[in-house]
């Protein structure tokens, strides 16, 4: 049976948790993975090919989760994310689309 992760309700997302979570370029490799996908679309996080250890794969999404950008079911050995767009968009228009241009270029 899945097991639902805790997360902010789109009114408890806090600018700086969003930021500082996409701060990070794996987890903004994340999101952007998510933002191009269809609306509702859920991915084991391995799907992502993150270059990481297990470990610090789940320290990833469990920021990513606890900043409300992605909503987290674990089902036994394995978790899936879908984003929250509707929830970020409300709580942050625009947000998402800046992170889906960014290519890591700047600077």
């Amino acid at each position: 049976m899945p097991d639902e992760c805790t997360q902010p309700t789109a009114q408890e997302m806090r600018l700086a948790d969003v930021l500082a979570a996409l701060a990070d370029d794996h987890r903004r490799h994340v999101v952007r993975e998510l933002v191009r996908s269809e609306d509702g679309t859920g991915r084991t996080c391995t799907s992502f090919g993150l270059p990481v250890s297990k470990s610090t794969r789940s320290h990833h999404f469990k920021v990513l989760r606890e900043a409300g950008l992605v909503h987290q079911v674990d089902r036994g050995n394995m978790s899936g994310v879908t984003l929250r767009r509707d929830d970020v968009e409300r709580r942050f228009p625009g947000l998402l689309a800046l992170v889906e241009i960014e290519d890591g270029s700047a600077g």
